[in-house]
């Protein structure tokens, strides 16, 4: 008879606790149960060395177990692995098994958990239980191929578990999340019963597979046939499906029943309730909810700061981001993904630099999802040097981070740069996404490439495994429009198996207007305004239209009709930062204190573009009166931008102007003429793209 081990414990501190006294197992389970709350690898090592100098390994049948679960949770996955491999196999029980694949499930290695549950199976000793299934259902769930949680499904059925609640519930939530609601469904409708976890399984794979509306009715099932008590998860994906449903009134509802039992204090449940009035246009809501809070975390911050972002509300959501800081809350990559999307729409160059100041700082420089964000946001703020920087950093980029660059290249009118890099991208082994062939085919729509861009098109189903949508079918038919085969690109729409929307009809209006087909222009338009009956870009393409052709009677009519109809085109307006400070001037504005110097410099440039050839491009002018058009195309408000920057920035610097409309064509030539005399980089973001002028020439080569 073996007598239980009393040798003496070397003196081990864990957590200011001096530990040393004799093996027993109660003594044992307290240092490692201890040891566990620390989470110190150290410990874990300690302990061990402890065990296999005592030789208690063998006569204590509760260690090896413990000590695999020590492992895992103080980080030493790797070690518990070791451990396991090198223990006799009498030792390994079900148990055993079942709390190492769960671990490895639980470290996100999906296919090792699978592995370990084969060999479990291979070694014709073991047979798993409920727990097992339970454990190893979730490492299905993540490798996201169904075939095998299939497999596992059958598996279960043959040992007689499908009735167990647990492995029932695990069931349920591995469909949902490979994707198929359907086999989730009927998993759900044959349990013989269901807890709270099925339910909200359930819920939460609808809300996740973007089935929102089923995700409502089933969460209002079960508050109508009182089934089960929601807990915060319940509320919580039921308050992400009316967000996503935009469904106010539900929201509220659920709002008021979530205060009924008491759960409205639970910041997980309180950060849902910001999120849904956010997205349902209710921020006045969110930020009500937000200041009454107490205990804000990082992701309560940063619901807040998506919500100023998601309402265009870019300039508070910088300010937000600043207050959190000051707060001592540490951003994470949702914040700084924020931030840097609010900078990029601000084109805040100052702004996102002081950010990846921060990014740095924290650590978070080698993040994937903030790289690709950085690289937007340079590329926004018209500084497409940095953005490729930043891009050249990254250590094993994927497909976002390829996309960001790409679409950044593609902005900036580098549509031969964006061939060559999406050829890099394929090279290194990168499938192209959805996001990727529209930057693609945009670029080869503005490089005039027509063939190679229809080879891609036509390759997207057959090559990527990608259907095309609108934006797809939309630079198609500018392509072809581009190239002057305007009946072609009516037909190609004709031919559409989806219906085309404004944004590909959008596309052949602007080439009838590039090549003065007035009859099929005037077809398009009358689709668009069926379409798109307060969009004033329709009236004014069509006015232009008729412009070209010499209709300045009609012209003038299609204007009149736009105030008949109470459609109002927005006023021209740009940016301009200069010394830390932003700068906006409007159409013939006179509002800022250096309009002398300004109009004078104004004047200074119309003489020398005049000198150099330039002739005014007077359809772009909307004064009736022929005498007075050319002279108020010198009061458009990137020209008046232009003069404040070559008036107040250094001569070396780089002039930035951001405008919220598309630039006009006599602004372009303006400033392809002052780029040349002045030897000055002039960059301007239009509503479209950016247009990079240098020694006279234009980075879009004229093809916008």
């Amino acid at each position: 008879m073996k007598v239980l081990c009393t040798k003496v414990f070397y003196p081990i501190n864990i957590s200011g606790i001096r530990f040393n006294t004799t093996l027993s197992p109660s003594n044992l389970n307290t240092i490692i149960n201890r040891a566990a709350q620390t989470r110190d690898g150290r410990h874990a090592t300690q302990i061990h060395a402890q065990i296999v100098v005592n030789n208690c390994a063998s006569v204590l049948p509760f260690v090896l177990n413990n000590l695999i679960s020590l492992y895992c949770k103080c980080g030493g996955i790797n070690q518990a692995l070791l451990l396991f491999s090198t223990a006799d196999d009498n030792a390994k029980t079900v148990v055993t098994w079942t709390s190492l694949i769960s671990h490895f499930s639980h470290a996100h290695k999906p296919y090792k958990a699978l592995e370990l549950f084969r060999l479990m199976k291979s070694t014709g000793e073991v047979s798993p239980n409920q727990f097992t299934f339970s454990a190893v259902l979730p490492a299905c769930s993540e490798t996201l191929i169904i075939a095998h949680g299939e497999q596992m499904h059958s598996l279960v059925c043959k040992m007689g578990y499908e009735s167990d609640i647990f492995v029932g519930s695990a069931m349920v939530d591995m469909y949902s999340k490979c994707g198929d609601m359907g086999k989730a469904m009927r998993a759900f409708d044959e349990m013989p019963e269901r807890n709270l976890v099925s339910w909200n399984a359930m819920i939460v794979g609808f809300t996740q597979n973007r089935l929102y509306d089923q995700a409502v009715r089933l969460f209002l099932n079960v508050l109508e046939e009182k089934l089960v008590s929601p807990d915060q998860v319940s509320f919580s994906s039921a308050l992400s499906a009316c967000a996503n449903l935009r469904n106010l009134h539900f929201g509220r509802q659920i709002h008021g029943t979530v205060i009924k039992d008491g759960l409205v204090d639970l910041s997980y449940v309180k950060n849902s309730l910001m999120d849904m009035y956010s997205k349902c246009r209710s921020f006045e809501d969110a930020v009500k909810l937000f200041r009454t809070m107490e205990h804000r975390d990082v992701v309560t911050w940063n619901v807040v700061a998506m919500g100023w972002a998601q309402n265009d509300l870019f300039e508070e959501a910088c300010s937000h981001f600043w207050a959190m800081r000051r707060e001592g809350i540490c951003p994470d990559e949702a914040s700084f993904s924020t931030v840097l999307h609010a900078s990029a729409n601000l084109a805040a160059l100052d702004q996102g630099t002081l950010v990846h100041d921060q990014i740095i700082k924290s650590g978070f420089i080698g993040n994937l999802c903030i790289a690709s964000s950085l690289i937007t946001m340079y590329s926004k703020c018209g500084s497409l040097v940095d953005a490729f920087r930043v891009f050249n950093k990254i250590d094993g980029p994927n497909v976002v981070c390829w996309t960001a660059i790409i679409a950044a290249c593609q902005q900036h009118g580098n549509g031969d740069h964006v061939i060559e890099l999406f050829g890099q991208m394929l090279a290194d082994g990168v499938q192209p996404d959805y996001i990727t062939l529209v930057c693609v085919l945009s670029a080869c729509s503005h490089t005039g490439r027509l063939n190679e861009g229809l080879g891609y098109f036509n390759s997207m189903r057959n090559v990527y495994g990608i259907e095309p949508g609108s934006e797809h079918y939309a630079c198609v038919v500018d392509m072809l429009g581009r190239a002057g085969r305007l009946d072609e690109a009516k037909t190609f729409i004709e031919a559409m198996p989806i219906s085309p929307d404004s944004s590909v009809w959008g596309a052949l209006l602007g080439a009838c207007r590039n090549y003065k087909n007035l009859e099929l222009g005037k077809e398009v338009a009358e689709k668009l305004f069926e379409m798109e009956p307060d969009n004033p870009g329709n009236y004014v393409l069509l006015s232009n239209l008729y412009t070209c052709c010499g209709m300045l009677k009609e012209a003038n009519e299609v204007r009149r009709l736009m105030g008949v109809n109470r459609v109002r085109k927005e006023p021209g307006c740009s940016w301009i930062d200069t010394k830390n400070k932003t700068y906006v001037f409007t159409v013939h504005d006179k509002s800022h204190p250096q309009m002398d110097k300004i109009y004078k410099k104004l004047a200074e440039l119309a003489e020398l573009v005049k000198k150099k050839g330039y002739v005014a491009e007077t359809q772009f002018a909307v004064n009736d009166a022929e005498e007075f058009k050319e002279q108020s195309l010198w009061y458009h408000s990137e020209k008046l931008a232009l003069a404040f920057g070559l008036l107040t920035l250094p001569a070396n610097a780089p002039i930035r102007i951001k405008k919220n409309l598309r630039t006009c064509g006599d602004c372009h030539a303006v400033m392809k003429f002052a780029s040349e005399i002045f030897n000055r980089e002039i960059i301007v973001r239009d509503i479209n793209r950016f247009h990079r002028f240098a020694d006279g020439f234009c980075s879009c080569r004229d093809y916008w």
